[in-house]
């Protein structure tokens, strides 16, 4: 897989994590646009990651079948059609329906790229070419929060989906024209899908120890750290009064934290390894969430976003990378498995977390959340395989 690859997969997966973080500042303004608490419009945000999460069951089989990047490329065309009717929504009511169905479409792209990288790379330098199109997926992310407030404040919120459509048209024909599916036009496919040979699939797949070990893992970091992220924002406008477009701008540090340790992937593998970095990055995250609750300036508010942004990326490179290498004879499956639980047990967090905020609970919620995550990166580090093939 060469550098040109790896940037149309990453512009690809840029739009696809935008587009699952831009809602995150306009939590406060679908409220007062649409006659809703904001825990009513969170909702909007957990049905996108439960749509996203359900749909790994499709696209699991279908990619251990048929062509990744096509599954990829027909997902990002669909994103940009789908962006447009977001765009287009009349109340809560079909602003939740057009973004379940995104979150559907769009759960064909970052996981099947993760399973062709997985497919091409081998597994030592496996974790530094996921940590490359990491920095595209966080860079999609603070572009999303930050246009997000920004467009929610200034232009309206309907105008940041019109020109997430444009990026997502924009790599879906850079995708159907690249040389990736020229080449995959040769592949031929391992036959129907079934539904008796899905269930013994997805049967002898979840039988592997590591499988249900690294997955239920997932689920938890979904949970607390995913799922804690949705509600920052909502945090800095409340207790910091800063303005919608200040919080999604503020949001970018989170992302600036995980483009400095995709830069320096690297050195912090050498230096710290698959255990220390699951152990620092539960150990970061828990202190940026700390530091979000007990501090009364903006500056330390600030610095708290930056240290989480670090931190969860440190956790989440550790197990994707060890979701690449848990069936490598069922890698979509595995991968797009990863995603499932990830994006599930963010939903769950979400809801859990909406309920705190409606009942003025959210600060005591969150601090449960940081000893918890802390916790859950140990774990991760206990079982990690290091740069052992595990076997499938």
């Amino acid at each position: 897989m060469n550098n040109t690859d790896i940037r149309l997969l990453g512009l690809a997966s840029f739009a696809s994590m935008a587009s699952m973080r831009m809602c995150d500042p306009m939590l406060l303004q679908w409220s007062s646009d649409f006659n809703a608490t904001a825990g009513q419009a969170s909702h909007v945000i957990a049905a996108f990651a439960i749509a996203y999460g359900v749909m790994q069951l499709v696209y699991g089989p279908l990619g251990d079948r048929f062509s990744k990047v096509r599954l990829i490329a027909w997902a990002t065309a669909l994103s940009a059609a789908l962006s447009v009717l977001t765009a287009w929504s009349v109340g809560i009511d079909s602003l939740l329906w057009s973004r379940s169905a995104m979150g559907a479409v769009a759960a064909g792209i970052i996981p099947m790229s993760m399973a062709l990288i997985g497919d091409q790379v081998a597994y030592e330098w496996r974790q530094q070419t996921l940590a490359r199109l990491m920095s595209a997926t966080v860079t999609g992310l603070m572009a999303g929060q930050w246009f997000g407030g920004f467009a929610a404040q200034y232009l309206g919120w309907r105008w940041a989906f019109y020109a997430l459509a444009m990026v997502y048209a924009i790599a879906s024909v850079l995708l159907w024209r690249s040389d990736m599916l020229v080449m995959a036009s040769g592949e031929t496919n391992k036959g129907p899908v079934t539904l008796a040979s899905y269930v013994r699939h997805l049967r002898d797949f979840f039988r592997a120890k590591l499988v249900q070990t690294v997955l239920l893992l997932t689920w938890v970091e979904g949970v607390l750290a995913f799922g804690a992220l949705v509600f920052i924002p909502s945090v800095l406008i409340k207790d910091f009064h800063m303005s919608t477009s200040a919080a999604g701008a503020a949001m970018l540090l989170y992302g600036f934290g995980g483009l400095g340790y995709s830069y320096f992937a690297k050195r912090w593998i050498a230096w710290l390894g698959e255990s220390g970095l699951a152990t620092a990055g539960g150990g970061l995250i828990a202190i940026g969430l700390a530091l979000l609750l007990l501090t009364h300036h903006t500056l330390g508010a600030l610095s708290a976003c930056l240290v989480i942004g670090m931190g969860l990326y440190m956790l989440h490179n550790v197990l994707q990378t060890q979701a690449t290498q848990m069936a490598p004879d069922n890698r979509s499956t595995a991968l797009t498995m990863f995603a499932s639980l990830l994006f599930l047990g963010q939903s769950c967090g979400v809801i859990l977390l909406s309920w705190s905020l409606d009942a003025h609970w959210l600060h005591e919620t969150l601090a449960v959340f940081a000893v918890s995550v802390a916790c859950a990166g140990w774990t991760v580090s206990r079982q990690s395989p290091g740069k052992q093939t595990p076997a499938s």
